[in-house]
């Protein structure tokens, strides 16, 4: 799993590659957890994630909770297939706002 992050604005942006399952999902749960400040604003880029399992599922519920108590988001974008049908399946895609691409991930903070 490949994990970058950088900042745009107000807002964080962690972006993903590879599988992100239980192995690889500590790093990212401290990378949210760090990057909620107040009001903690935060795009998660899946595009090049192919796989995800229920630890990563439950890693990013957190750092949407975790966002939103502080008065911010966590948005999703660039889900591909196969992890959009996870989201599907799951119902999680009502839960999170997700978009197609960063730019509009990042639009939909500032309006």
């Amino acid at each position: 799993m490949d994990l970058r992050s950088r900042v745009c604005g107000a807002v964080t942006i962690l972006e993903l590659a590879g599988r992100f399952d239980a192995y690889v999902a500590p790093p990212v749960e401290e990378r949210l957890r760090s990057a909620a400040a107040e009001p903690a604003q935060i795009v998660v880029n899946l595009a090049g994630v192919s796989f995800v399992d229920s630890t990563a599922l439950a890693t990013l519920v957190q750092g949407m909770k975790r966002c939103r108590q502080r008065g911010g988001d966590l948005h999703l974008c660039g889900l591909q297939q196969p992890v959009r049908v996870i989201f599907e399946l799951t119902r999680l895609d009502r839960a999170f706002k997700t978009f197609a691409g960063e730019d509009e991930a990042l639009r939909a903070f500032a309006g």
